[in-house]
């Protein structure tokens, strides 16, 4: 064994042997210091063997830092499929999104064995606009495969700077060959908020992604539609259709005060995980900004993680009736955890859970009023005002909103 692998070894041992103290406390009271011990000098010892195979055997010379980083990123990715490794530079991206800010072509996705999915496309963005759908899995980018390369890369290669292009190949299950979509990347700078007044007296908000500042711009739009009616017709705000279709999340204490603008009181998401820090209540605070106005909310397969904190606490504590089809089904917190040199971990913390206890993992919000939508709505332009002749969930909605039906709690 070579003196740099010795030294690889040397650092492994010590970081195992950290991790094994650090999180380990519970699984080395229930065996000996020993057999943990072997068990560690074991592991250590096949990770060094490993890396020395690689950097001796493998087809291309690889870089020891290159390989270590490989190993890091594998380790944290193997636990689920939102965990990950960030570098200096993924991490000042990851802070850029939360601010609505950067540059690329607009695309949440996510990964499922092995496949790299689209969540939802964001509204006014080069990928919306050129049809990229919900679901549609990208199997290359600029006509070399993905498969192998992993989220990160992948998100890498699609961001770059404005105006400069990239091609996109997605796997649609409606289609026996792939599709090729040609962009151009752009500045994407989340509007998170759009509004307008329906007829008679309803306002319409679309909520594209749960950014800093959301609910904000969401108090402001209320407040705006509220003054142009009262100015209009002299009668409040009847209701509200919140449109959270295709919204992939975002910031979960942005989706908890989003729906505090509506709930009085009562819990909004509980989580639980192993540390103090994972586990923790949201509860509303007092004041309903529509005054108990009538509140529907929009959802599809593309409505994933804060969206659907947002329409779980509103259905939950009858606040609001659902309209669409069944959510994405993301009941999992990742808390960004900065490390040295600029670097951090995005690591799943906690499973979160509706007023009513529920988990909806996998499972996902299911609407109290089902109906199909398609890919034309929400408008692909933010610029457009909304279609109130062919749009059939919110033609749904604003059927629900002219009834005015009362929903009561189900939470405890």
């Amino acid at each position: 064994m070579s003196l740099k692998t010795r030294g690889i070894l040397v650092l492994a041992i010590g970081t195992i042997m950290g991790l094994s103290l650090s999180f380990g406390g519970g699984l080395l009271a229930k065996r000996s210091t020993a057999d943990s011990r072997d068990l560690t000098w074991e592991q250590t010892r096949l990770i060094a063997e490993v890396m020395e195979r690689v950097r001796r055997d493998y087809v291309e010379i690889i870089d020891d830092k290159e390989l270590m980083n490989s190993a890091i990123r594998g380790m944290v990715a193997g636990l689920d499929r939102h965990s990950e490794f960030l570098s200096a530079d993924e991490y000042r991206e990851i802070r850029d999104s939360t601010s609505g800010k950067y540059s690329g072509v607009g695309l949440e996705v996510s990964t499922q064995n092995g496949a790299i999915l689209v969540i939802a496309p964001i509204d006014d963005t080069p990928a919306q606009r050129a049809g990229i759908e919900t679901g549609d899995e990208i199997v290359e980018i600029d006509g070399v495969s993905v498969r192998n390369d992993g989220l990160n890369a992948a998100i890498e290669k699609m961001r770059g700077h404005a105006g400069t292009p990239v091609t996109i190949g997605v796997h649609r299950d409606s289609f026996d060959d792939p599709l090729t979509f040609h962009l151009t990347r752009q500045k994407i700078q989340v509007a998170s908020v759009r509004h307008e007044i329906l007829e008679p007296a309803y306002g319409y908000v679309r909520l594209s992604q749960f950014v800093e500042g959301t609910a904000n711009e969401l108090a402001s739009a209320i407040d705006e539609m509220t003054d142009d009616v009262q100015e209009l017709t002299g009668d409040m705000l009847a209701g509200l259709v919140i449109d959270l279709r295709n919204n992939p999340g975002g910031i979960l204490d942005s989706a908890v005060e989003v729906s505090d603008l509506f709930l009085d009181e009562g819990i909004i998401v509980t989580a639980a995980g192993r540390t103090p820090e994972s586990r923790f209540r949201r509860v509303a605070d007092v004041g309903d900004i529509m005054d108990g106005g009538a509140v529907v909310v929009l959802v599809n397969g593309g409505s994933a993680s804060a969206s659907e904190i947002v329409a779980g606490a509103l259905q939950d504590h009858g606040r609001a009736l659902i309209v669409g089809t069944t959510t994405f089904g993301k009941g999992l917190v990742q808390t960004v955890m900065p490390l040295s040199r600029g670097r951090a971990i995005k690591l799943t913390t906690s499973h979160y859970y509706t007023p009513s206890g529920d988990s909806i993992h996998e499972i996902g919000i299911q609407p109290d009023v089902v109906v199909e939508g398609s890919r034309e709505y929400p408008s692909a332009n933010t610029g457009t005002t909304v279609d109130r002749e062919h749009d059939a969930q919110l033609l749904e909605a604003l059927e629900q909103l002219r009834h005015q039906r009362v929903m009561h709690s189900q939470a405890p």
